[in-house]
This record gives C-alpha cells, sequence and structure tokens, in this order.
C-alpha cells in the first residue's frame, strides 16, 4: 500500500511533468538532479544524458544567470528573478527567458536550487507586432490630418495663380506662377503617394513564387548581373488570397531597398526566402497558416539611430529617395492582415513580410 507521502510524491512529479515551462532542479553541489519534459523540449536535450552535470554547462545566459548567482542564492536562502534574458543552448541558437530561482528544503532537510524557465520569445514577438501595428495606425492618422490641412490651402493657391495668369499679359511673369501652379501639383502628387492608393483591394489567388519571381525580373532589369538575388524557396506553400499587384510593389520597394544597400561591392547578395509559419499570431489574431517571405541582404544594415522609426514616412538612411518606400510598403501589407518587420543577424539585414494565408470571412 503506498503511504501519503509516496503518494503526494508521485502526484507532484505529475505536476511538474505537465507543466508548460522548465523546471530545473540542482542539488547543493550544483550538479542536476531532475529536469522535467518542457526543459527537454527547450534544451533539446534529453534529462538521463544532462542528470549529473553542472549548472555551468546547461545554464549558459547572457548576463544576470551563473553558477556564482546561483551559489549564492543557495547560501543565503534567497529566490532572484532575472527577465528576458538570453539563454544559449546545446545547439548554439539562443532564446529569451524569464528565469526564477527558489532555494528550497526537502522533507529529508536537504538544500537544493530550483529553476523555473519561461521561454518568451514569442511574447515579446507579439509586443513588438502589436507596437508597429500601433505604430502603423498614428502614422496613418497623423498624415491624413496632415493631408486634410495641406490639401485645402493648395487647392487655393494654385486656383488663384491660374486666375492670376490670366490676367498677365506679360509671358515673363506667367512663368512665376508656372512654377506656383507645378509646385502645388507636385505637394498634390506627394500626399497621395503618402495617403496610398484609394481603390478597393482586388483580390486574387496567386503563388507567392510567382510574385517573388516577377519583383526578381524587375530588379533583374532594372540592375542587370551586378545584383546577384538567391531563392531558398519552400514549393509547399498554398496559394496566397491578395491583390498581387500591391504585394509585388510592398516587396519590390523592400528588395529595391537592399539592392541600394548592398551597392556595387563584388559580395553583394540578396535573398529570397519563403516558409510557413503555423498557428501564428499577428497583432492579436491567430492564423491557423501565415506565410513568412524574407529578403536578407549583406550590406551595411539600417543605421541605430532610424531603427525604430523606419516605417514611418519621410524616413531614409540617406539614400536618393524621399523615404516613402517602407511606409507605403507596410500599409500595403497592413491591408492585407499582415506584418513586415525587420532585424539584424549575424551581419545580415533581413525583412520579414507575414501574410494570413486564409480567405477573409464574408
Amino acid at each position: 500500500m503506498i503511504n501519503k507521502t509516496e503518494s503526494q510524491e508521485e502526484y507532484g512529479g505529475q505536476v511538474l511533468e505537465n507543466l508548460s515551462f522548465s523546471i530545473l532542479l540542482f542539488d547543493r553541489g550544483l550538479y542536476l538532479q531532475y529536469m522535467n519534459t518542457a526543459a527537454e523540449m527547450l534544451f533539446a536535450v534529453s534529462a538521463r544524458h544532462m542528470v549529473r552535470h553542472r549548472a555551468g554547462d546547461l545554464i549558459q545566459c547572457s548576463a544576470g544567470l551563473d553558477e556564482e548567482s546561483l551559489a549564492a542564492a543557495l547560501a543565503t536562502g534567497r529566490p532572484f528573478t532575472e527577465r528576458e534574458i538570453g539563454l544559449k543552448l546545446q545547439n548554439g541558437e539562443t532564446v529569451t527567458v524569464d528565469c526564477t530561482v527558489i532555494p528550497i528544503t526537502d522533507n529529508e532537510g536537504e538544500e537544493r536550487l530550483m529553476l523555473e524557465l519561461q521561454q518568451i520569445d514569442r511574447q515579446l514577438q507579439i509586443s513588438r507586432e502589436e507596437y508597429l501595428l500601433n505604430q502603423h495606425d498614428a502614422a496613418r492618422d497623423l498624415i491624413r490630418g496632415l493631408a486634410h490641412e495641406i490639401k485645402n490651402p493648395l487647392g487655393g493657391l494654385r486656383g488663384a495663380a491660374q486666375l492670376l495668369e490670366d490676367e498677365l499679359d506679360d509671358h515673363y511673369l506667367r512663368e512665376y506662377t508656372q512654377v506656383i501652379i507645378n509646385e502645388a501639383d507636385r505637394l498634390q502628387s506627394l500626399v497621395n503617394r503618402m495617403l496610398g492608393s484609394h481603390r478597393l483591394l482586388e483580390m486574387s489567388t496567386i503563388n507567392v513564387h510567382m510574385i517573388l519571381e516577377r519583383v526578381r525580373s524587375l530588379m533583374v532589369a532594372e540592375y542587370g548581373n551586378s545584383l546577384q538575388i538567391k531563392r531558398d524557396f519552400d514549393p509547399s506553400i498554398p496559394e496566397l488570397y491578395v491583390d498581387s499587384d500591391r504585394i509585388i510593389q510592398a516587396i519590390l520597394n523592400i528588395v529595391r531597398n537592399a539592392a541600394q544597400a548592398v551597392g556595387d561591392r563584388g559580395d553583394g547578395e540578396i535573398l529570397l526566402r519563403t516558409r510557413i509559419l503555423r498557428q501564428f499570431t499577428i497583432g492579436n489574431v491567430c492564423h491557423r497558416l501565415v506565410v513568412l517571405i524574407e529578403i536578407e541582404d549583406n550590406g551595411p544594415g539600417i543605421p541605430e539611430e532610424i531603427q525604430e522609426k523606419i516605417f514611418y514616412p519621410m524616413v531614409t538612411s540617406g539614400g536618393a529617395g524621399m523615404g516613402l518606400g517602407l511606409s507605403i510598403t507596410q500599409s500595403l501589407i497592413h491591408q492585407h492582415g499582415g506584418l513586415v518587420e525587420f532585424n539584424r543577424k549575424d551581419g545580415r539585414t533581413i525583412f520579414r513580410v507575414m501574410l494570413p494565408l486564409e480567405k477573409p470571412s464574408g
């Protein structure tokens, strides 16, 4: 017959094995005694392989968590928590975790140390995505307000210049009124470009790789053989339901920026990559399937001082354009319920475009 203590221990073990976050248990010498299933999945290693290894063999963090801090927690009996720390895994990948360190004493008086690790990369990603979407909405509201305030006086200015031109007999004086009219038209065109197209989306099903091949052909026609564009496509991706012209324009804006960043350097390279994301959340909406389009280049990257506002209109790293390309891209992707973001990894700039695969209901 199982006594109460044995029953409780068995039940406690079942609870630990079914937790969604990782549990590591170390003895006083900081040798691993136990890791639950979630920890095995996080570290991609079996408990049998890691038991009796020291904490330092398993816990390799960027800051705030090492054997010294673990030993101090054991000595003082004080728990502590480190948030958003980089944990290096056995395969070389780094994940972001919240870690709580808890000194405990078992029924036999043995001191042990328990670590709770919760991977938060996806939560941080969702927060960043919500920030980008809110940033887009705020920028759009600001642009619409400015456009309204600019368009009205522009129309009056242009009309007054036309009336004045009709009253002038001097050809040379009419040149000045033409300057006013032309500049008013230029500003009107700029405002319209900032606002984007007003036409409804013309949705249809299309293979995402047809879109990327179209973009690639346009860039080859523009740059010739001086530009290396490589492909890494997942052929199993289902067809997208999008306005293909607008998605082509959105991707083209990113690829053109990448081409300008790469420049004429001999080892310049752009990579177009596609993948499928499953049960992926964009903003606060979870989608069953999302297509991921990555545009990667080995250029110098985006200056740090403009990284947080790169999707704002009129923000540029100093190229020949007016800084509307990425703002327009974000707007076009946002119209499809998607998201565009970027990061820098291993010396390469990667723009990630995510588009839901399912057709919108209704």
